[in-house]
């Protein structure tokens, strides 16, 4: 499963969400407001342990106290239903801290009480919480305060030696503490905003690594130290017959082969690995593995690929070396094959010819015949195959290769079978391809069934498609109810030029899994028994025809 993340179009980081960056801090701001104004109504029900407290005016200082609780309780509320807008609600809060904490200082006896610096906790809170240079205005609003309370002060007579010297210090604190405070919260919001925005583009691109992970037609997978998968794609999952992977299971429990073949690898790096049959619908495997770090016991990284990719380049390179072969003796070879074909033909048009002789003028021509489609066979096979493969709809298109086949062989409609898992079952698959493979497959069934080899309610060819279970690649099925192919012959037949039959190529089947595999598909045995054999046609995965 993919984690969907996005970056938005002008994305700017000094701009983010204000959950994250306004009401949460906003939220602290006024706990501690709580927590100052229940402190000091606490002083009035337990006593006051600090003389000096509500030394001027008592009830000036309790009752500022209870105004200021309450106000609190009220911004709480404002805070959590995030009305008015946060502007609005910063200004109220900052400047009900200014109000409430300098009557509560002018009760206790003015700045020389100290608590003229709890509005500097105000002005560094709101200086945080806000942009701009609104926290200046704070500063601003809080030292005339101060200013106005010593003012006040004097008018009822009350003055205290080095009062107005504090009251000047306590401004310009709230300067200092508003200017400096600003800058460090810019930057400290510019780092957060530049780390979030890193944050999420290593989620993209995790993201993108995890999707390209699983699209990959390799398989992989991960192991740690102690052999227990932790990591497996999809691919690798179907390859291996899509065992369980619930609670990181050990190696051995997910295919035994693989096993063996990886502590083989543990104990020499420079073995060189077999391929494996990991699956009975996929070709041989090449397991090949490689370690994820220089630690002491790292994690292992394998990787499952097609082992018969590497065995047709190794088979391409040798015919595409016979076809160049082939192409510069066949003028050689047909010139005079030319002369014998056409000498046979004026042989058997002679009026002295008797039944014997017309048959050795036969034999010339067919056998001709044979070894011209054998030069062009390879020739072929030199020159590669060019696939150009189309949405093909399966159903439409056996029933329309089965009236061009029959048109071409001794067969009747009811001798074939279509039998569809799901009639909208679609592929992508070069035609002309698909015609020369099933022409192949359906000729070589046909020719090994004999009527004494079936029973009157069998088709001498069926063909059953569907969606493997296994992989969810589509397949079709190709059964004929002849004499079927011995053990011995069945590990050879897809290799050129092998054959039993005494005017065969040995080139058809190979020829037919060469075309499958041009179009990302695989063709192979499925079953074999002596009443019949089974041709699978798997082909290609459908993740690989993304739009």
């Amino acid at each position: 499963m993919f984690n969907h993340y996005s970056k938005r179009p002008g994305f700017n980081p000094l701009f983010l969400d204000d959950v994250a960056y306004t009401w949460g801090p906003l939220n602290f701001l006024n706990l501690y407001r709580l927590l100052i104004s229940g402190l000091f109504i606490t002083f009035y029900f337990t006593g006051n342990p600090f003389p000096q407290l509500a030394s001027h005016n008592p009830y000036l200082f309790y009752g500022a106290s209870g105004s200021y609780l309450i106000a609190g309780l009220l911004f709480g509320m404002m805070i959590r239903l995030r009305k008015p807008d946060f502007n609005i609600q910063i200004h109220i809060q900052i400047l009900s801290d200014i109000i409430f904490t300098t009557l509560i200082m002018h009760a206790s006896g003015g700045v020389q009480s100290g608590l003229g610096t709890l509005i500097i906790i105000s002005i560094a809170g709101g200086s945080i919480v806000i942009r701009g240079r609104h926290s200046l205005l704070f500063a601003s609003v809080a030292s005339l305060a101060v200013l106005y309370e010593e003012y006040y002060n004097n008018l009822e007579g009350v003055y205290l030696d080095g009062s107005s010297l504090q009251a000047g210090i306590l401004g310009i604190t709230f300067f200092t503490t508003a200017i400096i405070t600003h800058f460090v919260a810019k930057h400290i919001r510019e780092s957060e905003a530049l780390a979030l925005e890193r944050g999420v583009d290593l989620a993209n691109m995790s993201q993108l690594t995890e999707h390209i992970i699983q699209r990959m037609q390799t398989g992989i997978l991960v192991v740690d130290q102690y052999n227990r998968l932790r990591l497996i794609n999809e691919s690798a999952w179907h390859m291996l017959n899509m065992p369980s992977i619930v609670n990181n299971p050990y190696v051995s429990a997910i295919n035994e082969d693989l096993n063996t073949a990886y502590t083989n690898w543990q104990n020499n790096n420079e073995v060189v690995s077999t391929p494996l049959q990991l699956s009975p619908e996929y070709p041989n495997l090449l397991p090949r593995f490689a370690q994820l770090s220089q630690e002491k016991n790292p994690a292992t990284l394998i990787f499952l690929e097609d082992a018969s990719a590497m065995s047709r380049e190794a088979q391409q390179l040798q015919l595409a070396a016979l076809g160049r072969l082939t192409a510069s003796i066949a003028h050689e070879i047909r010139n005079p094959l030319g002369a014998i074909s056409h000498a046979g033909q004026l042989l058997a048009e002679s009026p002295n010819m008797d039944a014997a002789d017309l048959r050795l003028t036969q034999i010339i021509s067919d056998h001709s015949k044979r070894v011209n489609t054998i030069i062009e066979n390879v020739m072929q096979l030199g020159r590669g195959n060019q696939s150009y493969p189309q949405l093909v709809e399966l159903r439409s298109y056996l029933e329309s290769f089965l009236n061009d086949f029959m048109s071409g062989n001794q067969t009747q409609r009811n001798d074939f079978l279509i039998n569809m898992q799901q009639e909208d079952i679609r592929i992508h698959f070069d035609p002309s391809h698909l015609q020369q493979i099933l022409t192949n497959l359906c000729e070589n069934g046909i020719r090994h069934t004999t009527d004494t080899d079936m029973n009157k309610e069998q088709f001498k060819i069926e063909f059953h498609a569907g969606i493997s279970s296994n992989n969810n690649r589509p397949y079709l099925d190709i059964i004929d109810h002849g004499t079927g192919i011995d053990e011995e012959t069945a590990t050879h037949i897809f290799e050129p030029f092998y054959t039993t039959a005494e005017t065969g190529t040995g080139l058809g089947l190979y020829i037919s899994r060469e075309l499958a595999e041009c179009n990302q598909a695989h063709l192979t045995l499925l079953q074999n028994e002596k009443q019949g054999s089974c041709f699978r046609l798997t082909f290609s995965d459908p993740r690989r025809q993304m739009n």
